[in-house]
């Protein structure tokens, strides 16, 4: 990102983040060098939940807002210069229903970028985004999180495809027609003779596979399924935290092997396992309710008082304590056990709890620095900030066969 405002937070989050060489004076080389690389890499988050916020129209991405995790002032201060909104619809529902409720956030999404478009650009290639970062704007892009959207149909596929959708994750948290899910009871023994097809088409169409929250066997068919690399955009390590959700060193290195990426996920509880499988005592539970009370069933607002209660309860020791020193050690683990070349970033901002110190997009300088006291080189850096999935869009752009 080449945005002055970058500077500056970089900064400020170095004066009060752990781990990150505090900024006391102009010769603090170190947090220099962490600023100018920020400032030089394109900086890309692979998954935030965006969009359930956009469908409110009282939401406007082009102001500052004190709670959530994103938006267009704190992109800027976070020097982000590209994002994947994902558009969600929960697993439980299906059908038409879940087809309109996907267009309506997709429309969301796109009507943010005409309406900022100084600051956001509608992005469909790599070089699109390249060509945002030149123009000092943040470029948008939109991975459809849940295969159940697709309602069976590759003709909605398509559709999707025509509205600038560049990903589907193949499963949410339950099982589809055609897939089975990390988090569910096995139905389909991985993917089904039609769930072999949608990869086809994906690669077809060159939209990227992304295979977070899909189940072990399901990952290993898509492996052997898909002609161009595959992304997990927003998945840690199993090795800290034994979540379903969470990627096996195995399956880091066949992601690798096969010339993907996987992006590191900062949701807490896959971040720590001591966090994951903490109880949460009546106390806890009391927070919880209370907080979600006013929210109505909005399902922003109940993420983001879910996030809000969980990091008081952090704060107060009601559960285990999880910093943003944690995204470094997966990315550390990952990087050792596929290479430099497969990894990067995919926040779940919006759509989980943050670990402290990581609470919104404005952080994200604290990383570069971190990466850097790390002994990291500028170009490794540079790569899992970005290059890397760039690298796979293109991949999978010169696969595609539109025809």
């Amino acid at each position: 990102m080449r945005l002055a405002s970058v500077g500056a937070a970089t900064l400020a989050v170095a004066a009060v983040l752990p781990g990150l060489p505090a900024a006391q004076s102009a010769n603090d080389t170190m947090t220099s060098r962490a600023r100018q690389l920020h400032n030089r890499a394109i900086v890309v988050d692979g998954h935030a939940d965006t969009p359930q916020r956009m469908i409110d129209r009282h939401f406007d991405i082009g102001v500052r807002h004190a709670d959530g995790n994103v938006d267009l002032p704190r992109m800027r201060d976070g020097g982000l210069d590209a994002i994947f909104f994902s558009i969600w619809v929960p697993g439980t529902v299906t059908g038409p229903n879940a087809v309109k409720r996907a267009l309506a956030q997709i429309e969301a999404v796109r009507d943010a970028v005409r309406t900022h478009p100084s600051e956001l650009s509608l992005a469909l290639t790599a070089a699109d985004i390249r060509q945002a970062a030149a123009e000092h704007k943040v470029a948008a892009l939109m991975g459809v999180e849940g295969g159940h959207m697709i309602r069976n149909d590759l003709g909605v596929l398509r559709t999707y495809a025509s509205l600038g959708v560049r990903y589907l994750t193949l499963t949410h948290n339950y099982n589809t027609a055609w897939a089975d899910a990390a988090t569910a009871r096995p139905q389909h023994d991985g993917l089904t003779p039609f769930g072999k097809d949608v990869i086809r088409e994906l690669n077809r169409l060159g939209l990227m596979v992304d295979i977070s929250h899909v189940s072990d066997k399901t990952f290993a068919d898509v492996l052997e399924v898909s002609a161009a690399p595959v992304i997990a955009s927003h998945s840690s390590c199993r090795v800290f935290s034994d979540s379903p959700r969470n990627m096996t060193d195995d399956m880091i290195r066949a992601l690798a092997r096969q010339g993907g990426v996987m992006m590191i996920n900062y949701n807490a509880s896959f971040l720590s396992e001591e966090f994951r499988v903490a109880p949460r005592r009546k106390a806890y539970a009391e927070r919880l309710r209370e907080a979600e009370k006013t929210c109505q069933g909005n399902q922003a607002c109940r993420t983001m008082a879910t996030e809000r209660v969980n990091q008081e309860a952090m704060q107060s020791g009601l559960l285990p304590k999880v910093t943003w020193e944690k995204i470094i050690e997966h990315i550390d683990h990952a990087v050792k056990i596929a290479g430099v070349d497969h990894v990067g970033l995919g926040s779940d901002f919006d759509g989980a709890t943050m670990p402290l110190g990581m609470e919104d997009v404005s952080r994200l300088p604290a990383i570069t620095g971190a990466l850097l006291k790390r002994g990291y080189s500028e170009p490794d850096i540079e790569k899992i900030l970005g290059a890397n999935i760039l690298r796979v869009m293109e991949q999978v752009e010169r696969k595609s066969n539109k025809g």
